[in-house]
C-alpha cells in the first residue's frame, strides 16, 4: 500500500509536471505550522530560478491547477511561494479505511530482504546485569522488532563477554578459597563434578573480591593472569570452571533478560570467535595489512580524508595477547561463516565509537566482510540521575537492574492505589506491564545517542509524554470498546469534526514513521508519533460523544476510528518492546 505522504507528493509532482516544471524534487512535507494547514511544498522557490519565474507566479499556477483534485480540501499560496495543503477528509478517511483492511496496515513490504544481526547484549558472565546494560538492551530489541516488521530477517546476539581476565580472577580467588578443588589438581583424571562450587550470590560476590585484589595485590595479580593464560590454552581444570561460570550467569541472565522482555536468538560468547583467531591473522598477515610496531601487531586504519590522526588498531600486544578488537575481528569472520549478514548493527556505548571505527575499517581493509555488508555503531548516550552524573543507588553504587526495575514497578503500583482499589495479586501483575512500559518508554522516547535524566517520578507519571499515558489511551479505548458491543471496521468515514479528522492524518502516517524509524534506527520517532496520535485522541475523546451519540451512522464510524487507533498503538509500543494490561 502506497504510503500517504507519498500520495500527496505524486498529485504535487504531477501538477508541476503539468505546467512544464522538473518534478523530481518536488515533494510534501508535514507542515511545521500545523495552525496554518496540514502538509505544505516548498518546490516553487526551489524552481524559480531554473524557470525564470518568480517562485509566488510558479506557486499560484500550482494551486490553480490543483483547486478540484479531490485528495485536497484547501491549496494556498503564502509568498514567496510556499504552498499550504489541506487534506480532503473523505478521501483521508478512505485511505485509512484500506488500511485497517491491509496487513500490517499496509506498510510496504521490504523489496529486497535482509539478514541483519543486532548486537545489543554485552554483558560479562560472573556479574549481575546493571543500570549500564539498560540502554542497550531495550534499544537493541525494539530495533530488531522494528527491522522486523520491516520485512528483514533480524537475529538478537547477546556475544557475552567470557574469555577475558576477569575468568582468570575468578579461577585464581576460587583456588585461594578452596585449594582442594579438583580443578585445581593437575594430576585429577576423573569427570569434573556436574555441580557448580558456588551459586550465582557466591560468583556474584568472589568476582568483584578478585577484581578488588588485582588493584592491591602484584602477587594475586599475576597468579589472575597465568590462570587466564592457563585456561585460553585449554587447561581441563580451568574449562570446566569456566563451563560452571557459564551455566550459572547465563541462567540469571536469561531470567533478567525476560524481565525486560528482551529476548535474544543467540547466546554467543566472546570464546566462540577463538577458533577463527590463528587463520584470520595468517590471512591478514599474507594480505601484507599487518604491521610490527614495537612488538605489537597493527593495522594501519587512517584514511586520506579523516579530519583528525586516528591510532592504529592493534591486534595483538607485544606480549603475544589479543584484545577486544581481534575478538570483534573474528566475530565478524565467524557471522559471515555462519550467517553471511547484509547488515551488523552494534548498539553499544557511544565512548566505544574509536574502537568501532578501527575494527570497521581493519574488517573492510582485511576482507572479512563483503563489500556490501553493513557495518553500523549505535552509540548510546548515558542514562543520568537529576544531578547531571550517571544513575546510581542512593549509597552512590552502580544499581542493579533487578533492583531499578523493583523500585519503578513499586512506584507505579502506589500511584495506582493513589486512584482505586485493585486486587494484590492483579495490582502488582499490572504494575509489573506499566512498569516496564514507563521504564522503556523513558528511554526510547529519547534519542539514543543523546544523554537523558532518568527520574522515576516522571516516567511513572499518567500524565504526559510518559510509557502509562499510552497505556493509558489504550485502556480507555478498550474500555469504550467493550461497552459498545460489534465494531464493523468498514463504517469508517468522515463525518465533518476537525478532532476526528487530526486522528485520521495521525493514522495516515503510520507507515511512513515506522519506515523512518527503521532507516534511521530511531525508535524515539515511535515514540513521538504515539504520544502525538493519543493526544489527537484524547482531544477527541473529550470534545465528542461517542457511545452516547445517536446517528448510528456517526456512532459506528467512532467506533472503527477508535478501533483501529488502539490497534496502532499497540502495534507501535510492540515495536518499541513492552504491552499494555486491560485496565488499568
Amino acid at each position: 500500500m502506497e504510503k500517504y505522504i507519498d500520495i500527496i507528493s505524486a498529485q504535487l509532482k504531477s501538477a508541476f509536471e503539468k505546467l512544464g516544471y522538473d518534478p523530481q524534487k518536488i515533494t510534501a512535507s508535514v507542515s511545521n505550522r500545523p495552525d496554518l494547514c496540514e502538509y505544505q511544498c516548498n518546490g516553487a522557490l526551489a524552481l524559480a530560478k531554473a524557470a525564470g519565474k518568480a517562485p509566488l507566479t510558479i506557486a499560484e499556477e500550482v494551486a490553480e491547477e490543483l483547486k478540484d483534485n479531490p485528495w485536497f480540501s484547501s491549496v494556498d499560496v503564502v509568498r514567496p511561494g510556499f504552498i499550504n495543503i489541506n487534506v480532503s477528509g473523505p478521501a483521508l478517511a478512505g485511505y485509512v479505511k484500506e488500511m485497517a483492511a491491509a496487513d500490517k496496515f499496509g506498510y510496504p513490504e521490504a523489496e529486497t530482504k535482509k539478514k541483519i544481526i543486532i548486537d545489543y547484549g554485552g554483558a560479562n558472565v560472573a556479574k549481575p546485569l546493571h543500570i549500564g546494560h539498560l540502554r542497550s538492551a531495550i534499544i537493541g530489541e525494539s530495533l530488531k522488532r522494528i527491522c522486523r516488521f520491516a520485512g528483514h530477517e533480524a537475529v538478537g546476539d547477546v556475544h557475552l563477554g567470557d574469555w577475558g581476565l576477569q575468568m582468570g580472577q575468578i579461577i585464581a580467588e576460587l583456588q585461594e578459597r578452596s585449594p582442594e578443588l579438583p580443578y585445581f589438581d593437575t594430576d585429577f583424571q576423573g569427570e569434573y563434578p556436574s555441580d557448580p562450587p558456588f551459586t550465582i550470590s557466591e560468583l556474584e560476590e568472589i568476582y568483584p573480591c578478585a577484581s578488588g585484589k588485582c588493584k592491591t595485590d602484584p602477587v594475586f595479580a599475576e597468579k589472575a593472569h597465568q590462570a587466564t593464560l592457563d585456561l585460553q590454552s585449554g587447561r581441563a581444570g580451568y574449562l570446566a570452571i569456566w563451563n560452571h561460570v557459564l551455566n550459572v550467569s547465563i541462567a540469571d541472565l536469561k531470567k533478567n533478560y525476560d524481565a525486560l522482555d528482551v529476548h535474544f536468538e543467540l547466546w554467543k560468547k566472546e570464546s566462540d570467535a577463538q577458533p577463527y583467531i590463528p587463520a584470520m591473522l595468517e590471512d591478514m598477515k599474507e594480505q601484507g595489512i599487518l604491521k610490527k610496531s614495537e612488538g605489537a601487531l597493527i593495522v594501519d586504519i587512517a584514511e586520506d580524508s579523516d579530519k583528525k590522526e586516528l591510532p592504529p588498531c592493534i591486534v595483538v600486544k607485544s606480549d603475544g595477547a589479543t584484545l577486544y578488537s581481534t575478538t570483534d575481528l573474528a566475530t565478524l569472520v565467524e557471522r559471515r561463516m555462519l550467517f553471511d549478514p547484509d547488515h551488523v548493527i552494534y548498539v553499544v556505548d557511544k565512548r566505544q565509537e574509536l574502537h568501532f571505527i578501527q575494527v570497521f575499517r581493519t574488517a573492510r581493509k582485511a576482507h572479512i566482510v563483503k563489500d556490501d555488508t553493513e557495518l553500523t555503531f549505535l552509540g548510546f548516550g548515558t542514562m543520568n540521575g537529576k544531578d547531571g552524573q550517571p544513575y546510581k543507588t542512593r549509597s552512590g553504587g552502580v544499581m542493579r537492574l533487578e533492583t531499578l526495575i523493583s523500585e519503578i514497578n513499586e512506584a507505579v503500583l502506589q500511584r495506582m492505589q493513589e486512584n482505586r482499589e485493585f486486587d494484590p495479586a492483579e495490582a502488582e501483575k499490572t504494575a509489573g506491564i506499566i512498569g516496564l512500559a514507563a521504564l522503556k518508554y523513558g528511554d526510547l522516547s529519547n534519542q539514543a545517542t543523546k544523554d537523558y535524566i532518568f527520574d522515576i517520578s516522571r516516567f511513572t507519571s499518567f500524565e504526559g509524554n510518559t510509557g502509562p499515558y499510552i497505556l493509558y489511551t489504550i485502556v480507555r479505548i478498550k474500555s469504550i470498546l467493550s461497552k459498545s458491543g460489534e465494531v464493523h471496521a468498514d463504517a469508517l468515514c468522515f463525518t465533518g469534526e476537525e478532532s476526528e479528522k487530526q486522528i485520521l492524518i495521525m493514522l495516515s502516517r503510520f507507515s511512513e514513521v515506522v519506515e523512518n524509524a527503521y532507516l534511521e534506527l530511531a525508535p524515539h520517532k515511535i515514540c513521538s508519533y504515539i504520544y502525538d496520535l493519543a493526544n489527537a485522541f484524547n482531544v477527541f475523546y473529550h470534545e465528542v460523544r461517542i457511545l452516547a451519540e445517536e446517528d448510528p451512522v456517526k456512532k459506528n464510524s467512532y467506533l472503527s476510528l477508535l478501533q483501529l487507533t488502539g490497534r496502532i498503538l499497540e502495534q507501535c509500543i510492540s515495536l518499541l518492546g513492552f504491552a499494555a494490561p486491560d485496565r488499568m
